[in-house]
Formats: C-alpha cells, structure tokens, sequence
C-alpha cells in the first residue's frame, strides 16, 4: 500500500466508526420491546404474559399498533429494508471516498462525500506512528493508525486496516521518514501497476479475509526489557498522593456530615465514584506494558481492552523526567515521562498515555528504559547519570548545587537542587519530597533564559529555565548561584548549536548506512 497509488480502507471501516451507534440504538430498541414483539409475531413463545399488561399495548397507540390493526406488515417490512438500504448505500459511500495515499514525501488521506477532506503529513515531520486496537477492532482482526505530526491537532490517521497492512504500513511509513527509499523494494514485488477494478477487488478481499479469520493475527513482537507485576502496578496506584489526599478528603466531608451537613456525604458521591472509575482505568490501560528496541525506535505498547502500540523513533524525544514520591521511596519505585510531539493539545484527557514510558518501575527498570530513550548519550555517561542525578547527592558530587547562603530559597531540598552539563545532555536535579531528574538533550534544546527577582539579586542567585515542546516535564530550575548561571547560559547555547549542527538522529538509517 506504499507504492504511491490510491488504496481504499477495510470496507468495515464506516461500520466501526459510526454504525456502531446504530447497531446500539437498534439493540436497546429491541430489548426494551421484546417481550410485545414476540407477543405480536411468535405468541406460542410467550402464553404467560400478564393479560394487563397486554391490554396495556393494545390501548397504548403506538405505531406498532397501528401496523398490527390496518395489516400493514408488508409495508413495514418494505420501509424497513428502505431504510437498511439507504444506509447501506451511505456506509459504501463514505468507504468510497475514504481513501489513503502513501508517497516517499507524505502520507495523504481523503474523505468525505458533499464536503471532501484532505490532509497530508510530510513523512520527514513523522513524530511516531501509533497503532491502536480497539477490542471490537481486534475482535474483527482491524486496526487504525495514527501518523503522529509536528503540530497540534496536526495527526494523520488511517481507519481501520487489517492488522497486517497496519504492521505493514507502519513500518513502510517509519522506514519512508527514516531517509530510506521503498523504491528497490517495489520495483522487486510482484503484480506492478493495477487497475481500479483491481485494487477495488483486492480491498473487499483483504476485507472478507479478515472477518473470516477474526481476531488479529499474531505478530513478531520484540521481548521487553521491563516486566511490572500486577500487584506492583495496583499498589503503586494506592499509594499514590491523589488516592492519600482523596482519602483524607472523605474522611473530613464523613465526619462534617456526622456533626452538622449530612447532605454533604451525597454531594461527594459522585466525586468519589468518578474517581475509582479514572483510577481503575488507569491500571487497565497501563496493564500488558512492554518496552523494547526496533530498528525504527522504541516500541511502547499499553493497554488491556485497547491495545495502544507506539514507536517513537530516535530523535524525537526532547526532554525525560525521571520522578518519585516520597510514598515510593520505600519500595525503590519511579516514573519516566517524556516531552515529545503528540499531535494533541495539553487539555487531551489522552495525552497523558502518550507521554509516560514507565508507569512504575525499579532503578534497573529505569537505567533499561533511559538507555532507549536517549540512546546519543555516551556509556560512560551512564554511572554519573544514575548515581548522582537520580539517586544523589553522594560524596564528591559533580552537580552545581545552590549555595549555601541561599538555602532559605529551598530549605528542604538545596543539598540537591542543582546542574550538570555534558557534551550531550543538560541535567536538572531537585526536589527532596518528590525527587526529580530531568535530561535534557542539547541536539532538542530551543534555548534558555536566566531569571532574577529581587531576593534573587540579594542572595545572588538567579533561575534558569531551559525550552522545550510542551509537555509534562518541567525543565527550570531556581536558586542557583549567579555566576555559573551566567557560565551556564553561554554554554548552553554554544553546545545547542553544535550539538544541533552535528546531530542526525532524526534521518537514523543515514546515521546507521
């Protein structure tokens, strides 16, 4: 399907994405009146119904009733199969003119019947590609693709495809933005240039093809390198600060209601309830997590009923912050998040899922996971990473702290509140209730600025926040001493740019050729 050419969509597709609905109406519709139609139409499956409730239909009035007294069965049935028609003809159409187009530029994508729609993709802006499986999807072997953009609502996507075009595409999509050309390949394949008749048939076979076989096919999946165990993942959840401060809030609103407002318990109900549903969710979409290494990037997969499937390709990753609470700390527990290019806004309820790369996990669990995401940072980088920044200070540290005479600033945390800079990645170190790291790749780094307030001035210290994409990291950090500010500054900058001009992370089968 990367050939150039224009290729229809899985002829389910309008099914999946609207007649779903439908079939929901019609489903409650039946249920709510099963018991008058059998009535009606098959009464020796049904003697017992009670003889007032029947009266009750009959005096109701409604359509059925009509249809029944003037023996208008055929011409229901007619303006049902009208109906059925006409939106059968409505799907075919909407697949008709839905149709996707895969260049060695862009990816293109067209619908729309009275008001058609087109939008493009250049492959060398490609963020990443998601493959999501919904569970009625996966049930009918189908998939549908995101093609992840740099910009806000800026993605591309394909849906639905059989799971194997998806795999397949999307590995052509990532195989295309990696600088690599399908030319050679194409030029080898069998079959050459088709008619539309042709691809036409070949679209509702591939189609047929996949409801026969049902659910997707099994796929070569890469092993990864970060197992989390149930029971980790639901107590991580328990003890949480959300769920420690939701707790601590139901007990007030209980014992103010016992005192004096009991109307108070009920308006918080569904507050609560609405909170057990997000935090059973989150568990279900953070079970079956793998991490692993591709040739196009790193493959994250999430997800128990939708089954969510990324691949952020190398380059792409512009800020990491590795996290813990206080609450974990006892259990050696933290959290990765990235900042990186979604195609969403930051008020996407979904973002979140995008951007988190461990939900939960060991030290170790860590190291494996930042080795794939900043794969560009030297080995002998590594120790000083994870020893100094993530679990520091320690003795002979290599990290600019605040100084002493600002420890008022920071109180709590001016020990470890503090820089480091390589050739490769600006590091961020704070925090001592939450523990913070964030790495900052230079290659990714916008700019920086320094802040000073007045108290800043008097202390002699200054804030410094470096820009990335938006995202969930937070890359300032404040009361650190004037002057390495201002070294910092000037050295920052200058590595951005070299690290920028060197940098080919981006186009990574020219780096790898």
């Amino acid at each position: 399907m990367s050939d150039g050419e224009w290729h229809r969509l899985h002829p389910l597709t309008p099914l999946l994405r609207g007649g779903l609905f439908l079939v929901v109406v019609i489903g409650f519709v039946v249920a709510n009146l099963r018991d008058r139609l059998t009535y009606l139409f098959l009464p020796w499956l049904a003697p017992d119904l009670p003889v007032k409730e029947i009266e009750e239909w009959e005096g109701a009035g409604d359509p059925i009733d009509f249809i029944v007294a003037n023996n208008l069965y055929l011409v229901a049935g007619a303006i049902v199969l009208a109906v059925l028609v006409a939106l059968l003809a409505v799907f075919y159409l909407s697949w008709r003119f839905h149709s996707l187009r895969i260049t060695e530029d862009d990816v293109e994508v067209r619908s729309g019947v009275l008001f058609r729609t087109q939008r493009r993709a250049p492959l060398d802006r490609v963020q990443g590609v998601n493959l999501t499986r919904p569970m009625v999807a996966r049930l009918l072997g189908m998939a549908k693709l995101e093609v992840v953009g740099a910009g806000t609502d800026a993605n591309v996507k394909l849906e639905y495809l059989s799971t194997a075009n998806a795999e397949a595409v999307r590995a052509d999509i990532l195989r295309l933005a990696s600088g690599r050309r399908l030319a050679a390949a194409q030029a080898g394949a069998p079959g050459g240039a088709r008619s539309r008749i042709g691809a036409l048939s070949q679209a509702v076979s591939r189609g047929i093809t996949g409801m026969i076989e049902g659910d997707e096919a099994p796929v070569e999946v890469p092993s990864s390198v970060v197992n989390i165990p149930l029971l980790r993942l639901a107590v991580s959840h328990v003890i949480s600060p959300a769920t420690v401060g939701l707790m601590f809030a139901i007990g007030a609103i209980v014992y103010g209601s016992i005192q004096a407002t009991p109307w108070l318990l009920f308006g918080m109900v569904p507050a609560v309830i609405g909170f057990v549903a997000y935090w059973v969710r989150s568990i279900v979409r953070s079970l079956r997590y793998s991490i692993a290494p591709t040739p196009d990037g790193v493959r994250i997969t999430f997800g128990l009923l939708t089954t969510i499937t990324e691949i952020v390709p190398p380059g792409r990753v512009h800020a990491v912050e590795i996290s813990q609470s206080i609450l974990w700390r006892p259990f050696g527990w933290w959290t990765i998040r990235i900042n990186r290019l979604t195609g969403r806004s930051l008020s996407d309820g979904n973002n979140d899922q995008f951007t988190t790369v461990l939900p939960v996990g060991t030290l170790a669990d860590v190291e494996r996971v930042l080795h794939l995401v900043l794969s560009g940072v030297p080995e002998a980088e590594w120790p000083l990473i994870v020893r100094e920044g993530v679990t520091g200070p320690v003795p002979g540290d290599s990290f600019t702290d605040t100084p002493r005479r600002a420890w008022f600033l920071r109180p709590l945390s001016w020990r470890r509140n503090g820089f480091r800079l390589t050739p490769d990645v600006l590091l961020l170190r704070r925090g001592l209730i939450w523990r913070r790291l964030v790495v900052l790749p230079l290659a990714r780094l916008q700019s920086i600025a320094l802040h000073q307030g007045p108290i800043d001035r008097l202390a002699r210290v200054a804030s410094a926040r470096a820009h990335t994409v938006a995202g969930p990291v937070s890359s300032g950090l404040a009361a650190i001493d004037r002057d390495a500010a201002l070294q910092l500054f000037a050295e920052v900058s200058t590595g951005a740019v070299r690290a920028a001009s060197v940098d080919r992370s981006h186009r990574w089968a020219e780096v790898n050729a």
